[in-house]
C-alpha cells in the first residue's frame, strides 16, 4: 500500500505541473488571438487612425483581461503576409484608406507556474497570435479626417 501511495504522488505531481503548464500554454494562445481579433477590428472601424491605434491598444488589453492574464500584449501592424512569429514583422503598415489590408501582430511571453520568481525570463514560451484586416473598400476615406 505505501508503494503504491508513494509511486502515485511521484508520478502524479509531473503530470499534474504537466497539465497545468499546457493549460497556461493555451490560454495565453486564446488571449494573443482574441487580442489580435479585436485590436484588428477596433482599428478598421476607428474615424481616425490617431483614434484607430489607442482604441485597438484598449481592445487588445482587454482580451488579454478576459483571460486572466496581466500585462499589456505587444501589439504591432505588419504588411498582410508578414511572418508574425519573426522577431520583427514589421511595423506601420495599418492604413484606414478604403481596400487596405494589413497584419495585426500580436505577442506575449509566458511563464510556466512555478517559474515566475525564481527562474524570470528562462522558462518563458512566446506565442503569437495574427489577424488579417481588411478595410472595407466602400466606406468613405479616414485618412486624412480631423481627430474629433
Amino acid at each position: 500500500m505505501i508503494e503504491f501511495v508513494g509511486l502515485s504522488v511521484l508520478l502524479l505531481i509531473p503530470f499534474v505541473y504537466f497539465f497545468l503548464s499546457v493549460f497556461a500554454v493555451q490560454r495565453a494562445a486564446f488571449a494573443v488571438t482574441q487580442a489580435a481579433r479585436a485590436a484588428g477590428r477596433a482599428y478598421a472601424t476607428a474615424d481616425s487612425e490617431a483614434q484607430a491605434v489607442t482604441r485597438a491598444r484598449v481592445a487588445a488589453e482587454t482580451a488579454f483581461a478576459d483571460q486572466g492574464l496581466d500585462g499589456a500584449p505587444e501589439l504591432r501592424f505588419a504588411p498582410e503576409g508578414a511572418d508574425c512569429g519573426a522577431g520583427n514583422p514589421g511595423d506601420g503598415a495599418a492604413s484606414l484608406a478604403p481596400g487596405s489590408r494589413f497584419a495585426v501582430c500580436v505577442r506575449s511571453a509566458v511563464a510556466l507556474p512555478g517559474t515566475a520568481r525564481l527562474f524570470t525570463g528562462l522558462a518563458d514560451i512566446t506565442v503569437n497570435g495574427k489577424f488579417v484586416v481588411v478595410v472595407d473598400a466602400y466606406r468613405r476615406d479616414r485618412t486624412q479626417m480631423p481627430v474629433t
